[in-house]
């Protein structure tokens, strides 16, 4: 990467696909594989042009079935490849839960370190955009659950673009997910921007009345939230937890021992979700520090709907945002 400061207009889709071509580009070990990845351009336009690019031995096509090409890929994986598994939507990933659980986060602890199983599982998560119940879920939480697997979550164009390559070097499986309402997201990328620190949150809007502890597709909501409440002259800091597992707890009761009161977001169901753990974690490691009890802003306990009025209606907006944040500030 060059040190040039010169900033470039790019989508958050247009910053994965550079993502993918720069590690298949520095690495011959490197391949993609899914579900129309390569001639049709990825279910939502991301590989779009590398097939040409790079040729069918490293932009593969495969047949539809989720078990079959993960196990594809940690077989890969543990054969000294650097396998990209694309699943096109994080509902299809429950047909490789198997995969993922049973093989991939366990081979590396039994066989003493023996193992690696250096794959990057990248799927799309989340709602928002009418795709009714069956294609809206954000089960990343569920992953996060996990040991053995690292789970991300890239809420920004610098993220998107720079997740991939430690992603790469890591021993352990690293899930991806990126939700599908950032795909279009533009703005400017820094061409200075190196490789993302995957261990550590980044405090998006330092603050000091309240912390807002969010990820991926609810961080843009979240930074609205601040921004109506600074109007109101509640200082909101911003928390993007990037990683959802392991947890920067570090950075969460730093945050919280700053503010002392707490938000968090989360797209997935309320019970059992990550806002949960966060929460907890809060409890276990600042109770002390809490000047409030700690807020959740969650989705509706349903199904998600496939109405548009309903389905805004099921999501956490920035209003929930705002009006939780009150509670815990007054």
């Amino acid at each position: 990467m060059g040190t040039s400061t010169t900033n470039g207009k790019t989508t958050y889709r247009e910053a994965l696909r550079e993502a993918l071509r720069e590690a298949l580009d520095s690495d011959a070990r490197v391949f993609l594989m899914g579900e129309d990845v390569g001639r049709y351009g990825g279910c939502f336009g991301v590989s779009l042009g590398l097939l040409e690019e790079f040729g069918p031995e490293r932009v593969r096509d495969t047949p539809l079935s989720e078990s079959a090409f993960v196990g594809a890929g940690i077989g890969a994986a543990l054969a000294g490849m650097r396998p990209i598994v694309e699943i096109m939507t994080v509902n299809f990933s429950l047909l490789a839960l198997d995969q993922i659980l049973n093989n991939a986060a366990t081979l590396l602890h039994m066989s003493g370190g023996q193992l690696p199983v250096p794959l990057v599982i990248r799927m799309t998560t989340g709602a928002g955009r009418q795709l009714a119940a069956q294609h809206s879920h954000s089960l990343e939480g569920w992953y996060a659950h996990i040991p053995g697997i690292r789970v991300l979550a890239p809420a920004t164009l610098e993220d998107a673009r720079h997740m991939l390559a430690p992603a790469l070097a890591d021993p352990d499986p690293v899930l991806i997910f990126e939700h599908g309402s950032l795909y279009n997201v533009s703005g400017e990328l820094p061409v200075s921007a190196g490789a993302v620190d995957l261990d550590h949150a980044a405090v998006r809007r330092p603050g000091t009345d309240i912390s807002l502890i969010t990820y991926g597709g609810s961080l843009g909501k979240t930074l609205a939230a601040a921004d109506e409440l600074a109007a109101e002259s509640v200082d909101a800091e911003v928390i993007d937890l990037r990683t959802l597992r392991p947890l920067d707890v570090g950075a969460i009761t730093a945050s919280v021992t700053r503010t002392h009161r707490a938000v968090c977001i989360d797209e997935a169901w309320r019970t059992g979700s990550l806002a949960a753990e966060v929460s907890a974690r809060i409890a276990e490691d600042a109770f002390y520090e809490l000047d409030a009890p700690v807020e959740r802003v969650c989705s509706a306990e349903v199904p998600m709907p496939y109405a548009r009025h309903l389905e805004e209606a099921a999501l956490p907006q920035t209003a929930d945002i705002v009006a939780a944040a009150h509670r815990a500030v007054n």
